[in-house]
């Protein structure tokens, strides 16, 4: 007979649902990542230029998503750190450490401009703010929602809940109006083509999904869930992190092949050349009726709030464990934002289009990505550094093959465009 101890551990240690909502969070946040306005700009003009072809691509990026968040997410869990933390310990000196920094300052910018771009067009489709004035307004979006949960981490979790249940119901609607062909799909899904009219949509598609800044902080966002730090409690944080992870970026992964085939369907045949997601509203309305075109801008301006969001608490894991110094999240919302208001305001004055900023801004980031993730598989593939936790072979090979298909397809990008 077991004793009421034994019950008692063996009651806290089981997965349940209770369980795993209690505890959902950190990949909830992360998976707005994978769901960011530049989702939209890469696969909606993937799906408009080359109908399917790419759909192979979506999975593959979501895939190594679910590898490389999972090893970020164990991290935090067993050592307590998070990933910056432990590449300014390996670096020691600022001299290294500083330009390491900057690095990854650039690409959380990079991932704030797609962000923002998507607020910014959202305000416009959805209320007719002229361009100019919304990349204005869009401006204080974060620095309201972060200031109306400063007092408690699980309201800002709540929020998630509600902005991801929002973009999914609201795909699943499109999907459905649209009706895409599912013979497509599913040939598609495992029929691999790239070329050199394809290889800048590809690597901006994986540059969207397997985001610098979401492995920096995910491994920030699970360390904040340690209470005691015991071996038993990071055993069973470790199993609610794997499902959480594959969850989540599984939703994350539908709502991007969501917006592809919704794209393939609706645009290739008689409107290829859409460049901009506001043309893509406009060509929607009429021949979907104005309830698809507003549910496609409401998706929209809930992933830019939300995306902004998760981008906010990166650079703040970002400037924290790098330099070793704490920044006011609500300060640094203001300085990020204003970086941003004046290149988008710029760009808006010109004429440039807004997709081709957001699906150039994806391909520098997906060049960016070697930045956190080398350094994260080394870790995670290290005894003394990790524990018991340690990955096991199997792991560190799917995230070192992550890593060469990543790299192998910047360098395809470099030879095709250079």
């Amino acid at each position: 007979m077991k004793s009421p101890e034994q019950r008692e551990i063996e009651e806290r240690d089981r997965i349940s649902l209770r369980n795993l909502f209690a505890y959902l969070g950190p990949a909830l946040i992360v998976s707005m990542a994978y769901m960011d306005p530049g989702n939209y700009g890469t696969d909606i003009q993937s799906g408009a230029s080359f109908a399917y072809d790419l759909l192979w691509a979506v999975w593959l990026a979501n895939l190594m998503a679910m590898v490389l968040q999972y090893l970020s997410g164990k991290l935090g869990i067993a050592t307590g750190k998070d990933l910056p933390e432990l590449i300014r310990e390996s670096l020691k000196y600022k001299k290294f450490t500083v330009p390491y920094w900057l690095a990854a300052e650039a690409a959380a910018a990079a991932t704030d401009l797609a962000e923002y771009l998507g607020t910014v067009i959202a305000l416009n489709l959805l209320f007719g703010v002229p361009l100019l004035y919304a990349s204005v307004f869009g401006a204080a979006d974060v620095i309201l929602l972060l200031a109306l949960t400063s007092e408690r981490f699980r309201v800002i979790e709540y929020f998630f809940m509600l902005f991801v249940s929002i973009i999914s119901i609201g795909f699943l609607y499109q999907v459905i109006i649209i009706g895409p062909n599912l013979t497509q799909i599913a040939y598609h899904s495992v029929a691999v083509t790239l070329s050199g009219q394809t290889i800048l949509l590809v690597v901006g598609i994986v540059g969207a999904t397997v985001m610098p800044h979401a492995l920096f902080v995910h491994s920030a966002l699970t360390r904040n869930k340690l209470t005691t730090g015991s071996i038993e409690e990071k055993r069973r944080l470790r199993r609610l992190h794997l499902r959480e992870v594959i969850v989540t970026l599984t939703l994350a992964g539908l709502v991007n092949v969501a917006i592809l085939v919704s794209a393939a369907a609706a645009f290739h045949l008689n409107y290829s050349g859409v460049s901009t997601i506001s043309q893509a509203y406009q060509i929607m309305v009429p021949l979907y009726g104005y309830l698809a075109g507003a549910v496609f801008a409401i998706t929209l301006l809930a992933s830019g709030l939300a995306s902004s969001t998760t981008g906010t608490l990166a650079g703040i894991a970002i400037m924290d464990g790098l330099l070793g110094t704490r920044v006011n999240k609500n300060l640094r919302r203001i300085v990020t934002r204003l970086v941003n208001v004046f290149p988008t305001t710029a760009a808006v004055l010109i004429g440039l289009n807004p997709l081709s900023l957001l699906v150039y801004s994806q391909v520098i980031l997906s060049l960016m990505i070697p930045l956190p993730m080398i350094p994260l598989i080394l870790y995670t593939s290290r005894r003394r550094v990790m524990g018991e936790f340690v990955n096991r072979k199997i792991t560190t090979v799917l995230g070192i093959l992550c890593a060469v298909v990543i790299i192998s397809l910047n360098f395809a990008l470099l030879y095709f465009t250079l």
